[in-house]
Order: structure tokens, then sequence, then C-alpha cells
């Protein structure tokens, strides 16, 4: 375990985020369909769904990409424009009380079009830094991109980059250009890692490289990768095992974090899982995470009853003592798992 205070990476504002036209967070009002939410003013309003949105593959499948939505009305010239940005206002307010410090923006699914996803991140990130004065995570698969984010930061406290690979060792040039903390991940230069051991060596040769570059230890993250665990139940115990032996390896010094709630794809009160798996990697020396700061409220993730049943049958499906988390899914179905409480 780390002695650092958790440092909170807040993923609420990737455009890939979807909300299930059979969920609660959908509502049709006369006629109209959209994602109702309370604005910071305390007004209630709906995003409406747009026709271009309505066009969609994921929108024909149930899927609405609420924050790919709202940002493209907010950047147009239409009447809800103002609505759009609202709801972005309230997102971003959403992470500052559920204590984020940092926000990550990802726009990559706004368009398959380079340009418009450097337009749409540069006024992202101006737009985010005049609602909030947390410091902003720049993130996409491509690094013109990060970069544009970048450009566009405007004064306060010093960015994010995420992030740096062996596949994309460049990054790090942008990130001491620009005075930025990097997150490095444990990604091969021509693949994912298939076990703990590989993870630790490409994450060490990244903070290698990190440390020659002038990055200060203390600006690195490292991500040794989560991976689904309804796909192989041994993903789970890998990512800890590499977050042991980076901790052990590196010391107080680095910071490691990962996308917390990668652990739980595909899988049912996926809550649950991710609260059980943020604790066991904070034991295993994790000391920042990229999480939902909203569906999974630290103060109430560290305090979750660990002798509960659902939090058992979570460690276990984790820990890969449930093969294909079929306990765990058999006890959900039976409704012996609800989702877990944030309130």
């Amino acid at each position: 375990m780390s002695d650092n205070p958790f440092q909170l990476i807040g993923e609420n504002l990737h455009t890939s985020r979807i909300v299930l036209k059979k969920g609660k967070k959908f509502s049709t009002r006369n006629g109209v369909e959209g994602v109702p939410f309370t604005s910071v003013d305390g007004e209630d309003l709906l995003l409406e769904v747009s026709d271009e949105m309505k066009a969609t593959q994921d929108y024909g499948e149930g899927r609405i990409k609420h924050i790919k939505l709202a940002v493209q009305l907010a950047m147009s010239s239409g009447r809800d424009a103002d609505v759009g940005l609202q709801y972005i206002s309230q997102i971003v307010a959403n992470q500052e009380q559920a204590r984020a410090h940092f926000l990550d923006i990802n726009v990559d699914e706004i368009s398959l079009k380079l340009e418009e996803q450097r337009a749409s991140m540069s006024w992202l990130v101006e737009r985010v830094q005049q609602m909030s004065s947390l410091p902003v995570s720049v993130d996409s698969s491509d690094q013109s991109v990060i970069e544009i984010g970048l450009q566009a930061i405007s004064g306060g406290d010093r960015p994010m980059l995420n992030s740096a690979s062996l596949e994309r060792i460049d990054a790090l040039d942008l990130a001491a250009e620009h005075k930025a903390r990097v997150i490095t991940t444990a990604a091969g230069a021509e693949g994912m890692p298939t076990t703990a051991e590989e993870r630790v060596e490409n994450a060490s040769k990244m903070v290698e490289a990190a440390l020659t570059k002038g990055i200060p230890a203390s600006d690195i993250f490292v991500d040794p990768l989560m991976f689904p665990i309804s796909v192989d139940s041994t993903f789970g115990t890998h990512a800890l095992d590499a977050i042991r032996m980076i901790r052990e390896k590196y010391g107080a010094e680095i910071h490691i974090t990962g996308g917390m709630s990668n652990v739980s794809f595909g899988i049912p009160a996926r809550s649950v899982v991710n609260a059980v798996f943020i604790n066991l990697a904070v034991g295993a020396g994790a000391d920042s995470g990229i999480i939902d700061p909203v569906m999974n409220r630290l103060d109430k993730v560290f305090a979750a009853d660990r002798e509960s049943r659902p939090y058992r049958l979570a460690e276990d499906a984790i820990l890969g003592r449930d093969e294909h988390c079929m306990a765990y899914i058999k006890a959900w179905r039976a409704g012996e798992v609800p989702p877990f409480s944030s309130k």
C-alpha cells in the first residue's frame, strides 16, 4: 500500500460514455427523446437526442452517447446549444463534488475525422477550464489531438497527458514541453502485455524514459493496464501483481493509476466489482485511478463492508477464484448483488 494521497482522475468527460434508451437515465417528454438532468442552477432540462444521433448505429441499438451529444449540440449554433453546454457544466460540477483531482477529457468518438476531433478537443478543454479550476487530463488515441488539447491549456494548475507508451514514446516529449504530469502505460511497442511480468517490464522502460526526459518521478503515473475479467479470469490478478511489483521497485516516488472500471466490462452490477477492485488495487499499492467518481465515491468505496456477500463474490471473481464469474452472475440473477450505493 502507498502512503500517497489517492489522486482521482474523473473519466466522465469521454465521448464514448453511454446511457441506455431502456435505462433510468433516458426519458421521453411530450414525444421528445433525451437525457433529463438538473442544471448547476437547479433547472430541470432535457438533453434532446438530435436527428444526427438518431441516424447512428448506436442509437438503433439502444445506446445514446450523451457526452458526444452534448458536445455536438454545444458546439453548434442551434437552439439546443445552451442546453448542451449546461449538460457539460453539470457533468463537470458532479465530478468536482465527488472530489475528483483531474478531469479527463477524451473526444475520440466525436467523429471519425481527425480534424473534427482536434477542433472538439480544443473547444472542450477551453470550456472546461472556464467551468472548473481542476486541472485537465488530455486523453486521446491520437497524439496530435493530445497536442491540441495541451495547447488549449491557459494558466491554472499543470495538466496531465493521458497517455504515453512504448508504441508512442514521443508523447513524453509533449509532456516535458508542457510541464505536464503524464500517465505512462504498460503497453508494449507491438501489443498488449499478457502477464504481470510483461507489464512491469514495459512500465519500467517508460518510467526510465520519462526520467531521462527530465520528467520528475512525482509527475509520473504508471498504468499497468486493467482488462475485463469477463474475458479472462487471470486479468485481475495480473494487474494487481503488477501494481505490487511496480510499487516495490519504485517505492513512493511514482504514482500508480489505471482505468479501474475496465475490469468490470461485460459483468452486471459493475459498480460493485469496480468498488472491490479499487480497494484491492489500493491495497496492492495504487494511489490513483481513472474512475467515475459519481458511481464510485471513494469515501463509500473505502468504507465498504468487506465481509458482505456481494463484496466477497466480487472479490472471488476479480482474484480468479470464480471461473467465468459464474457464482457472481448467479447471485446477481437471484437478486443477491444490488448495485453499489454511493449515496
